[in-house]
């Protein structure tokens, strides 16, 4: 049976960060528990009482931020996915989190629960840059939520990290990754700042940010960390992504290879027997639409074949393994290399991609131009 992927959004946060365009709320902590009834609702719509459950392999709970939830809750919301779906015995079950949103005793019901992997909210080392982003913790205490985690028994534990930040030096970047690495996470998820349209971010901007990243210096930054990553033990799996071996974000790279999931809360978006579709980002509508109908969707679209190869091109080139020739073939039934072999080799002669017997994959200078990878397959 075909595995997927499962993701349940928390729309809450202590504090809305400057840079952030999802959809999370400050100061709705009212709504909490309505929220967590329909999201409850939600699951529940999946328990089929004939015919087989969907099978689960990850669990993924994002936000916003989860553990703004006391532990009890967010092991009753494992609990009814365990009851709605069929979900493997070694699943990987992820929760985001930021330090100040954790101690002992609630990650030690997490774990106790069955969640096996976290992922928290660092973004920079100084403490300047933090509150520059409007971060509601010090450095100290992501240290201190590591070490508290890890004593409560989570092996896999992710950091996020972003560079770019305006003020930001490479020194201070390098310093990032230094000290994260050094408190013996399993993987780093490093981002370069985008400032999206609609944050407090991009109206600073509008009025002229100092100390603003310029694009070379910017990519310094990337190229540098990656080699400075790979040298603590890291390696690169995919564009912004960095594991040691055998801590690769199985979740996320469903998301990569174009794999279905089923996602559920305000916002959530999913991929389901080959539809795509889409709940209300507004917090009050979405409980109100699961009171009244169960459904919160907004919308939905049929991906065809040709959108389907498109995509799975597009997000595939963004591994490092690239795209499996047997795995790509038996998914759509003709040879890659030969359906594409113009493009591909206008790839290769522009140093942009490898290929051997097994795969497609892009250079390290493909990691660079990967819009222009992409849309040499879009009819």
């Amino acid at each position: 049976m075909k595995a997927r992927g499962l993701y349940l959004h928390f729309p809450f946060c202590a504090r809305k960060c400057s840079y952030c365009d999802f959809p999370s709320f400050p100061g709705k902590e009212r709504y909490m528990a309505p929220y967590l009834g329909a999201l409850l609702k939600e699951i529940g719509g999946y328990n089929k009482e004939k015919g087989e459950k969907y099978r689960i392999s990850t669990i993924f709970m994002g936000g916003g931020t989860p553990t703004l939830f006391n532990g009890d809750h967010l092991a009753g919301a494992l609990d009814k996915c365990r009851e709605c779906f069929n979900v493997d015995e070694d699943a990987e079950i992820t929760i985001e989190s930021n330090p100040g949103t954790v101690d002992h005793k609630k990650l030690l019901v997490l774990r106790k629960s069955g969640f096996n992997r976290l992922s928290i909210g660092l973004q920079a080392w100084q403490d300047r840059l933090l509150k520059f982003l409007g971060r509601i913790h010090t450095a100290r205490e992501f240290e201190d939520a590591v070490l508290m985690a890890q004593k409560a028994g989570f092996e896999n534990i992710n950091a996020d990290v972003i560079f770019g930040i305006p003020g930001q030096s490479l020194e201070d970047w390098l310093e990032t990754l230094k000290r994260t690495a050094a408190l013996n996470v399993t993987h780093i998820s490093a981002y370069s700042l985008i400032v999206e349209e609609g944050t407090p971010l991009y109206k600073l901007k509008q009025k002229g940010l100092p100390g603003e990243v310029a694009e070379d210096a910017e990519r310094e930054m990337y190229h540098k960390g990656v080699d400075l990553l790979e040298r603590l033990g890291f390696y690169r799996y995919e564009i912004s992504n960095f594991a040691r071996p055998g801590y690769e974000c199985r979740h996320n790279l469903n998301y990569w290879k174009n794999g279905e999931y089923i996602g559920c809360g305000s916002g959530a978006h999913q991929y389901l027997d080959g539809v795509r579709s889409y709940n209300t980002p507004d917090l009050e509508a979405y409980i109100e639409m699961m009171s009244k109908t169960g459904n919160a969707s907004l919308g939905s679209e049929k991906i065809d074949r040709d959108q389907e190869v498109f995509e799975t091109l597009m997000l595939g080139f963004r591994l490092t393994e690239g795209i499996g020739k047997d795995d790509f073939h038996k998914r759509f039934g003709f040879d890659l290399s030969e359906r594409y072999s113009d493009r591909i080799s206008a790839l290769k002669r522009e140093g942009l991609v490898l290929e051997d017997d097994t795969a497609i994959r892009p250079t390290a200078r493909g990691f660079d131009f990967q819009n222009q990878i992409a849309l040499t397959f879009l009819d």
